[in-house]
């Protein structure tokens, strides 16, 4: 299939993709397109960027052209990408092609989506806890969904979403299609498969391992201190809009600040930011309002900016084929584009897996190991140092004289009997001195004011006024005779 027209689908649906300004087709899209309107389940993998969205949604609209009962149902693993399958969505419906939809991601407003659904949506697109929420409540029905759409499977999975996937199947009609997208192919993706897919058509396009070819992939080895002001350094040599990966949203909220300060455009990307604020970063940075984007791996996947030209892993990812993921945020739709990496020495294990993954004979570069050979030699140095100041038998006698000293003073603490002239025995003798002369002379207190006779030379209130009083004491009014 060299152009969309080729395709055997309702002349509405050509006419919207014509007018969306999608004219050459995508090899992922040539063949899983076809493959799908023939009614088949399809698995495909193909890398990020390659044009899935629109593998899947111009069969899907098709279908429910012809059919008025059927129902579709996409989930997908972030917000992001949700929001901008929906996007693709609402352009190829415009027109003649009326098809109530409905948006159901977490940070949006509920009555906003009960509001979309009580309209008889027949597109649901979602995340899985925003759809398993809904079904919770009863306000989404899947019984009519003869359409299923897995995007991004991989990256679900990974995200711990597989409780909630096979809870939302569970609401579904045993028959429907399924059409499974994923950018990578491990062995849980391939269970899935067998589990819930039919004798699936196996479409892949390019290599599901690596980057894409036209990407400029570089490294630069550098300690942790000195980060802040390579980037610095290479934002300002580098043209175009560039998107930073960090590891945490802490990271990266302080380096937009840092940035902001030495007069840079940039804004943050991560999970802690609500739908409505996200929105208007990715405006801006897809407007080119803000030529950074610093992001954390919530963003390598479903963001689609097809303008970025370049990509700075300011810290690696946690799992290495997120790196895939990210350095596939540039180079799109054939475009040339740049990846660096900064690189330090608690950064090898997580390169060396990274590197296997793209290259299995690959071997860690000579650099790398003398600079780490180093720190480790400077390591036990000050590990010998510390063995030499002093024998552990030295430290140990001293230890011994340290207890032997606290035990000879817990000693002469507690012989207290045979020692009448401790201050501990000085002091409990105060104490029940004390004691003694208090029950004294509260007895004395109390004869004195039994007796009229005595009551004028006893100033009770002035001398006692803001003193504890004995319980059985009580104050007793006297008159005058």
């Amino acid at each position: 299939m060299k152009n969309f027209n080729e395709l055997d689908i309702e002349n509405k649906l050509k006419n919207s993709i014509k007018y969306s300004n999608f004219i050459t087709p995508t090899p992922i899209q040539s063949q899983a397109i076809p493959i799908a309107l023939e009614g088949k389940d399809v698995l495909g993998t193909a890398q990020t960027g390659t044009g899935k969205t629109l593998a899947f949604t111009i069969p899907l609209i098709n279908k429910l052209i012809i059919n008025k009962n059927a129902m579709a149902l996409i989930i997908c693993p972030t917000r992001e990408l949700a929001s901008q399958v929906m996007g693709t969505i609402s352009k190829l419906t415009l027109g003649d092609i009326r098809i109530g939809n409905a948006l159901l991601i977490g940070g949006e407003s509920m009555q906003k989506q009960l509001r979309q659904l009580n309209k008889r949506a027949r597109i649901i697109v979602g995340t899985p806890g925003r759809i398993n929420d809904h079904l919770k409540r009863k306000s989404l029905n899947l019984s009519r969904v003869n359409y299923l759409v897995l995007d991004e499977t991989d990256r679900m999975l990974d995200m711990g979403f597989t409780p909630q996937i096979e809870i939302i199947l569970k609401f579904i009609p045993k028959e429907h299609q399924t059409l499974l997208f994923s950018a990578t192919l491990p062995n849980n993706i391939l269970k899935i498969s067998e589990k819930y897919l039919r004798k699936p058509e196996r479409i892949s396009v390019g290599s599901v391992s690596t980057p894409i070819e036209k990407i400029k992939q570089e490294t630069f080895q550098i300690t942790p201190d000195k980060k802040y002001h390579e980037l610095i350094n290479q934002l300002v040599e580098r043209q175009g809009s560039i998107l930073v990966f960090v590891k945490t949203k802490h990271g990266a909220d302080k380096i937009v600040k840092r940035l902001k300060y030495d007069a840079h455009s940039a804004e943050a990307i991560h999970g802690n930011l609500r739908q409505s604020k996200r929105d208007r970063v990715i405006r801006g940075f897809r407007s080119g309002k803000n030529r950074i984007l610093v992001a954390t791996d919530v963003a390598a996947r479903g963001l689609d900016i097809p303008l970025i030209q370049h990509v700075i892993n300011y810290d690696l990812p946690q799992v290495p084929e997120d790196y895939i993921h990210r350095v596939g945020r540039t180079g799109r739709a054939g475009k040339e584009g740049s990846a660096l990496t900064f690189l330090t020495n608690n950064d090898r294990s997580m390169w060396r897996e990274i590197q296997k993954l793209i290259n299995p004979n690959f071997k860690l570069e000579e650099n790398f190991n003398r600079k780490s050979n180093k720190k480790n030699k400077k390591f036990k140095k000050r590990g010998k140092s510390f063995k030499d100041s002093g024998n552990r038998n030295d430290r140990r006698d001293n230890k011994r004289k340290f207890i032997f000293k606290s035990n000879k003073f817990k000693k002469s603490n507690s012989d207290k009997s045979n020692n009448s002239g401790s201050e501990f025995d000085k002091k409990k003798n105060f104490k029940f001195k004390n004691k003694k002369f208090k029950k004294f002379h509260t007895d004395n207190l109390k004869e004195q004011s039994d007796n009229p006779d005595s009551r004028k030379k006893f100033k009770f209130k002035k001398k006692f006024k803001n003193r504890k009083r004995p319980r059985n004491f009580s104050f007793k009014k006297f008159k005058k005779n």
